[in-house]
């Protein structure tokens, strides 16, 4: 039976977290475990857009026999926050900082947009390459696409598989746009959409993932990011997998549904592949599984920049239930993430309901790798081990959601209660104020009820939002719809993933 670990951190316990992060001048609040020897080998799994009612042992329909695998047999995370999109969720990711610190705090890279993921920044791939780890990535990059210095391969990653914008066609591998371009590469060299490569995109990058495992030396632990598209737009399947879904979710009207559902199944089957592979290399024991998703899923979802009053019609059939809202917003249902952390070594099956973050995965890897971040970028993240596979109270008793120019979220831990706050400060602005330990639909707006919790936690995101660097997309959405002649709050402008429909890919010439 798995053992239930409950919410409610003591004040003082808190504060004694919270002070000796603060005495050693390091983010990292409880002490490391040793290093383990030999290292483990890690695997990131991240979704792209799954909703949080998307699983199986979440309770959906949709089949994940594996994934359900590893949270039956692993310890699951019930209160674990990423971001409300793409890329400034896969920054906090593999950088253990808010985004907020590289100017990637606000919706995602547009492909005419010529930023990324600032150089000096160290990557998990960077750090765990610098420990002796073999480091791969397949799959959705995100982080920057118009330099081939922002590319993972040039990012601590001895090598890199997939595409690099932020959606292509599943089988096609075409970035969105008028002009057909075709991102789809193995370490920088564009690959031609000709067999094996006309194949579908999650089953492509899972042949690529078991082929690694296959032909990795273990002399030395190794690191594989699986970044999956699915399942991001478009939706799209193989026939023969939608078909698998035409009982349960039959009908014209259930067609994105049965397409939806078809791709996660697929990701699904791909876990299932490596964790095979793992088995008969006999590298299963000792490898760390870390499952996420980069935000919720796109269901009905509040507009960007307006709040939580007006959703998006003809969004994907995804659900976050039990949670309110879905991707982009700062709700629940876009930023608390189904999380799974597997280790049969060394971890027992557990749910571990303490608040954790994108932030987190980074410090604690590199805890149990013997691996150090940047001196020059300290980490937001703390070492979150001891929660994992201890049950610990959370390392954090504030966690910073996301904040940008306009919003912000944060959580605070205090006694016994776990408040969030959002703020919209865009005219005439809205402060929500939410307990989530007895409203964790977020359907009683407390703010007016405890007003100093409210203004408390109000200056603590001000805080934070003074140590903001400018937004990058702002400044390059800003430049590009001036070369349009678009007015910049166009009512009519196209927030989705991939941006405006004329915006051109800007990619390297020697690509």
């Amino acid at each position: 039976m798995k053992r239930v670990i409950k919410t409610g951190v003591a004040i003082a316990t808190s504060l004694l977290l919270f002070l000796s992060g603060i005495l050693s001048g390091f983010p990292t609040a409880l002490a490391a475990p040793p290093e383990l020897k030999p290292k483990p080998n890690i695997i990131v799994i991240l979704a792209d857009d799954l909703g949080n009612a998307d699983l199986g042992y979440r309770g959906s329909e949709i089949r994940t026999p594996n994934i359900d695998k590893l949270a039956n047999t692993g310890v699951r995370l019930e209160s674990y926050y990423g971001l409300p999109v793409c890329t400034p969720a896969r920054a906090a990711l593999l950088t253990g900082r808010y985004p907020m610190r590289h100017g990637l705090q606000t919706n995602v890279i547009f492909p005419a947009h010529q930023y990324g993921l600032p150089t000096d920044e160290v990557t998990l791939a960077d750090a765990l390459k610098k420990a002796g780890y073999e480091t791969a990535m397949v799959g959705k990059w995100h982080l920057g696409h118009a330099y081939k210095d922002y590319w993972p391969q040039n990012r601590g990653f001895d090598y890199f598989y997939g595409n690099v914008l932020g959606e292509v066609d599943y089988f096609t591998k075409e970035a969105k746009g008028e002009e057909k371009i075709i991102d789809w590469q193995r370490n920088g060299k564009r690959l031609e959409i000709v067999p094996p490569e006309d194949g579908y995109y999650t089953e492509l990058i899972g042949d690529e993932a078991v082929k690694l495992i296959h032909q990795h030396d273990q002399s030395n632990p190794f690191f594989l990011y699986f970044a999956s598209l699915a399942p991001h737009t478009p939706l799209q399947a193989p026939r023969k997998d939608r078909k698998a879904y035409k009982d349960l979710f039959p009908g014209r009207e259930n067609k994105e549904k049965r397409t939806y559902a078809a791709m996660i199944t697929s990701l699904d089957d791909q876990v299932g592949r490596m964790l095979e592979a793992l088995e008969e290399e006999g590298m299963r024991e000792n490898t760390l599984i870390f499952f996420s998703t980069d935000n919720g899923g796109s269901g009905e979802r509040p507009k960007f920049l307006y709040g939580p009053d007006a959703a998006i019609p003809d969004a994907p059939p995804a659900s976050n239930a039990p949670f309110r809202g879905g991707k982009t917003s700062l709700s629940e249902g876009a930023v608390r993430l189904p999380a799974i952390v597997n280790w049969p070594a060394q971890l027992q099956p557990a749910v571990v309901d303490e608040p954790l973050h994108h932030v987190d995965i980074m410090p604690t890897l590199l805890a149990l790798a013997g691996g150090k971040g940047g001196r020059r970028h300290p980490f937001d993240g703390k070492d979150a081990w001891a929660t994992i596979a201890e049950g610990a109270p959370s390392p954090h008793q504030e966690i910073l959601i996301n904040v940008e120019t306009y919003r912000g979220a944060i959580i605070r831990n205090d006694n016994g209660h776990r408040w969030k706050l959002i703020k919209y400060a865009i005219l005439p602005g809205k402060t929500e104020l939410f307990d989530l330990s007895q409203d964790k639909e977020e359907q009683n707006n407390v703010a007016s009820l405890y007003p100093d919790i409210a203004e408390y936690l109000e200056a603590r995101l001000v805080a934070y939002a003074k140590e903001q660097k400018f937004s990058e997309w702002l400044k390059a959405q800003a430049e590009f719809m001036d070369e349009q002649g678009i007015p910049f709050f166009d009512p009519d402008f196209d927030v989705e993933d991939g941006g405006p429909l004329d915006q051109i890919p800007v990619l390297p010439d020697n690509f």
